[in-house]
């Protein structure tokens, strides 16, 4: 059921992408026997095939605006497409036996090859239904066949006469137009059979991903509940506040502290990037003032900036940047890419950040003096699991989904993240949202020194 239906529809998105050509078609044949023959028999014969053509049409819509649902109106479409099929071979023929007859018995090249043209053309693009092809071919083989052959019963010329040469080249033609008939058939058969494998695989490979999407979804928040009340005993642990810990469980606590935090953000990580793969995450956008959005994160990443004896510097931007955005998916965006700024850097080092604006957007460009990006990276960079280091041996870890997310939220946000880099020397990242409607506007750069 669903191998006819998708053949009708490909029969009828045939017939009309080729509608121009074959008015072309039709436009020169009838110049060509206006000119040489009569402008009235060409006249009428080309009417008659603009009305098989309008049936043609008018059926091809009916099939693509249907649903696919119900055997017995595909059966119907079957009928109606192969009906105006044949009655729309009939029309050509009509026309080129006019012309035969007005030549008389002769040497009828022009019809005989305009006969051949419409059999190649219905071979090479009438295959999605087996049914119209053999009745379109079974109409042109029988008329190819019909005008020489009437010749030679109407003259009845000798066997060294061109008429009966013209009957062999026309058989040897017709030969010629079955074996490009079951060419094209087979090919097309084979080409279906393996388009059906690949939607097959598809749908399998498809429901695999639903699967593992929904794994992850369902392992990451069950992981989430007990590491949560891990992580909050920790900190309590931690903080005193339950009494000190002996000196030997000190350091313990604190190692089993910092990795219940990667385990968690980790977790975060994986949440998120199911649910951008999946689309299913949610913005909230609001007017946002881009420095202190920026500011904020800075204010995040301190401590950890401190820890690695790395400054953050920020250059604030001559004039007020609106942006619109979800402030808490921006703010992760900007924590991220700082963050990674941070631990790439040279110890003792400083971050720097900085603020562009033109007619539509607003950027933050944030520049670390760290070990830079090597050429060529950028699907290594953005890329899902992937680090640039990707050895065993790496010296920072990570899923590797942190720059994959940070992409996918600002494509949400109609925005771009693009980077420079140096090795050895540092890298600059760009991110660029779309200016708040009430900013933008204001063609001048700016940036602060």
């Amino acid at each position: 059921m669903v191998k006819i239906e998708s053949q009708l529809k490909e029969f009828a998105q045939a017939g009309l992408a080729l509608f121009s050509q074959r008015q072309a078609t039709y436009v020169g044949a009838t110049a060509l026997v206006a000119f040489y023959i009569n402008i009235h028999m060409a006249a009428f014969s080309y009417a008659i095939c603009q009305l098989s053509e309008y049936l043609d049409y008018e059926i091809a819509k009916s099939v693509l605006a249907w649903d696919g649902e119900g055997e017995a109106k595909a059966a119907q479409y079957l009928n109606l497409q192969t009906l105006s099929s044949i009655l729309s071979s009939a029309a050509v023929v009509q026309y080129i036996l006019i012309v035969a007859f007005a030549e008389g018995p002769s040497l009828h090249i022009g019809p005989l090859f305009f006969l051949f043209a419409a059999a190649l053309y219905a071979a090479m693009n009438n295959c999605q239904v087996p049914r119209v092809l053999i009745a379109r071919m079974t109409l042109y083989s029988a008329v190819l066949i019909f005008i020489p052959a009437y010749d030679l019963w109407v003259v009845r010329p000798p066997l060294n006469s061109e008429l009966w040469m013209q009957l062999g080249v026309v058989l040897f033609v017709l030969y010629f137009l079955i074996e490009c008939t079951r060419s094209f058939l087979n090919n097309y058969k084979t080409g279906r059979i393996q388009l059906e494998k690949l939607e097959v695989e598809r749908d399998r490979v498809a429901n695999a991903f639903e699967i593992q999407s929904q794994f992850v979804s369902v392992v990451s928040h069950e992981l989430r509940t007990p590491l949560t009340s891990i992580k909050g005993s920790l900190d309590l642990m931690n903080s005193g506040k339950i009494g000190k810990l002996p000196s030997s469980f000190t350091g313990v606590a604190r190692i089993a502290q910092k990795n219940s935090d990667r385990l968690a953000f980790l977790i975060n990580d994986l949440l998120d990037f199911q649910k951008l793969e999946s689309g299913n995450m949610a913005f909230r956008f609001q007017t946002l003032d881009f420095e202190n959005l920026v500011r904020e994160a800075v204010s995040v990443n301190e401590a950890y900036g401190s820890a690695r004896n790395i400054s953050i510097k920020v250059e604030a931007p001559s004039e007020a940047i609106s942006i619109k955005g979800d402030s808490d998916r921006l703010m992760q965006v900007l924590t991220n890419v700082l963050s990674n700024a941070v631990k790439f850097s040279k110890r003792n080092g400083t971050v720097t950040i900085s603020f562009e604006k033109d007619n539509s957007m607003g950027r933050v460009l944030i520049q670390d003096n760290g070990i830079g990006i090597p050429p060529n990276c950028e699907d290594t960079v953005f890329g899902a699991f992937m680090q640039v280091d990707g050895s065993d041996s790496r010296g920072h870890s990570g899923t590797g989904l942190g720059m994959t997310i940070t992409r996918q939220i600002l494509e949400g946000h109609k925005g771009t993240i693009n980077y420079v880099s140096e090795e050895g020397v540092g890298t600059t990242f760009i991110i660029a949202l779309e200016l708040d409607d009430a900013t933008a506007g204001n063609a001048k750069v700016t940036a602060a020194a």
